[in-house]
């Protein structure tokens, strides 16, 4: 034991030894204790992007930190699971920072623990070299991931790379910033876990936080990567806006079969941090897993799990 374990496994027991309704005070409590200027950005963050629940005091709603509450209460076997199959030290203290984040606010864990070494998504300690790759980027935005990919592993690192991106203006601006490079498929489409079309739903804060949902305006193709890839794929990146379940699901037999290193966001549900562990140790028990973190110092948000092939030397 070290002062890590010491320190998640007492977070556990005492959240363990509360009800529900004592947790989701606790956290109200703590949360009103907060400097006036920090609630308002609290709430000011959490109502423009709607993954997590709302917030306003003025109103009386606590849905946020209600799910946060019922999270925690429900899942402690979940994240005790998840702690025991983390590979190193920082990915502990990472699930530990992030769980006491919703609980007593603890912004210097995840301070601590945030990535400054390394490019969002490729840490050297985790992923230490590339070579003859086949990749698929999730959520290609304008290009920025597999531009850090390049400049971290080198041009010669890859034999293809398929982007997916379902903003049509981002697409262009994408296939722009990507020009000069070799090997690279575009592609305009939802990647889901059926094959049709998806309706495009616009963000009010950024067209990075678009996302498909049936409430959307703007018709895109959708398909699985079963369904669009047939070679076998040996490193996936997806920043989908919590999609990443049903992609992963729709990623299934190249999982199975392909062994690929897997970079998934895991911070757009709050069950996502052990939801999508699980899923991908179901369909492929031949994994070891990493977190990292990449977000701002408050709000745990950019949290990336990594799930490593065992005995790989693809990357």
């Amino acid at each position: 034991m070290n002062i890590v374990d010491n320190n998640f496994y007492s977070l556990i027991k005492c959240l363990n030894l509360q009800s529900e309704e004592e947790i989701l005070e606790n956290i109200k409590s703590r949360f009103l204790n907060l400097p006036k200027e920090t609630q308002k950005s609290f709430e000011s963050y959490f109502n423009q992007f709607d993954y997590w629940g709302t917030l306003n005091i003025d109103s009386n709603d606590y849905n946020e930190i209600e799910l946060k509450a019922k999270c925690l209460k429900s899942h402690l076997n979940d994240f005790i699971e998840l702690y025991q199959n983390l590979k190193d030290y920082k990915s502990k203290k990472l699930l530990y920072g992030i769980l006491n984040n919703w609980y007593k606010y603890d912004f210097t864990t995840i301070k601590e623990v945030r990535e400054n070494t390394y490019k969002h998504y490729f840490d050297l300690d985790i992923i230490p070299h590339c070579q003859n790759e086949i990749i698929v980027d999730l959520g290609s935005y304008i290009g920025d991931t597999i531009i850090d990919y390049i400049n971290t592993y080198g041009e010669n690192s890859y034999q293809r790379i398929y982007t997916y991106e379902i903003t049509p203006r981002t697409f262009a601006t994408l296939k722009n910033n990507l020009c000069l490079f070799n090997n690279i498929i575009f592609n305009q489409k939802a990647v889901s876990n059926f094959n049709g079309s998806s309706f495009i739903e616009d963000s009010k804060v950024e067209s990075s936080a678009n996302r498909i949902n049936k409430n959307g305006n703007t018709i895109i193709p959708t398909t699985t990567l079963d369904n669009d890839i047939s070679e076998k794929i040996s490193i996936i990146k997806m920043d989908i806006e919590g999609e990443e379940e049903k992609a992963i699901l729709g990623s299934k037999n190249h999982i199975k079969e392909d062994n690929p290193v897997l970079i998934i966001s895991v911070y757009h549900k709050n069950e996502d941090l052990f939801k999508l562990y699980q899923i991908i140790k179901d369909l492929n028990p031949n994994y070891e897993f990493y977190l990292r973190y990449y977000g701002g110092y408050v709000l745990p948000t950019e949290i990336v799990l990594y799930a490593i092939p065992n005995k790989s030397t693809a990357c």
